[in-house]
């Protein structure tokens, strides 16, 4: 078999068997190839000889590339008078938030407006810090204050409650180790200003006033509804006690009452949590 005879045959068997190759995309070639080149650019099957981007004139290499257009970076001016530096990078005072370059950038070299001298700043610090010493001594001072306050109150209780032994009216079954003593400032509208009382820690607010009503003979209409009611209160601050308050709980409360000290008893009504003009009742 000659040359022509093979190729004869081989043709003839790829027309036979189209779909085992393709075709080469170059219009007069056309040439069908078991092993095709697909080229990475423009995307065509290729025969051997036209699988070059030159051989088959890609298209895409032909495609003229776009200008990247080149721009200059970013500059920040310096703002300080006639300075024409600039810096790539920001450079921001802290103190007047202007723009400067490396060579401007300390206060004293752009005339910052904010800018404070050594002996200024000194003197404001010194200022400064005077006024947190006298603030601190203001404070210790009330702290100081109300901690005599609150020991000299005991310290008169303790002082009175030797007095008020000798004559406080009460319970005589109440046992000795129970015993707590008011000086109990009664009603303005009564006879009687006042009377040294003792009664039983374990009592409530409200068997106390109960009992002070009784010794004192005072109305007491407590289980009447829209009557005013006896409130025993704070000497100082006027709160009225809770009704279901045990005595001795008073003793340890934020404030507290002192064995020995005075309380004040007083009609008011359902509403009210505080009496007012507490100094009226003890002068």
């Amino acid at each position: 078999m000659d040359r022509s005879d093979w190729t004869n045959g081989t043709t003839r068997n790829m027309a036979e068997l189209p779909e085992l190759g393709q075709q080469c995309s170059v219009t007069s070639c056309k040439q069908l190839d078991f092993l095709p080149f697909k080229c990475d650019a423009c995307s065509g099957i290729f025969c051997k000889e036209h699988r070059s981007r030159e051989s088959h004139s890609c298209t895409e290499c032909n495609i003229q590339q776009a200008k990247v257009e080149v721009t200059s970076p970013k500059s920040y001016p310096c703002t300080y008078q006639d300075c024409t530096n600039s810096e790539l990078m920001p450079v921001i005072c802290e103190h007047c938030n202007k723009n400067l370059c490396l060579q401007h950038r300390h206060q004293q070299d752009h005339g910052c407006e904010k800018y404070l001298a050594p002996q200024e700043r000194m003197t404001q610090t010194k200022e400064l810090i005077q006024k947190i010493a006298d603030s601190k001594k203001d404070d210790v001072g009330k702290k100081k204050k109300k901690k005599m306050g609150a020991k000299s109150a005991q310290m008169a209780a303790k002082v009175a409650l030797m007095k008020i032994k000798m004559k406080a009216d009460g319970d005589k079954s109440i046992p000795q180790t129970e015993r707590i003593y008011f000086q109990v400032f009664l009603p303005k509208d009564g006879a009687e200003k006042s009377r040294p009382m003792f009664f039983s820690t374990q009592w409530t607010v409200g068997k106390t006033v109960d009992k002070i009503a009784a010794i004192c003979r005072l109305r007491n209409d407590n289980n009447v509804a829209t009557a005013k009611k006896l409130r025993l209160c704070h000497c100082e601050t006027g709160n009225i006690f809770p009704i279901a308050e045990k005595l001795d709980l008073l003793l340890k409360s934020a404030e507290p009452v002192y064995n020995g000290g005075n309380v004040i008893l007083e009609y008011v009504d359902n509403e009210c949590t505080c009496l007012s003009n507490v100094e009226d009742y003890i002068s």
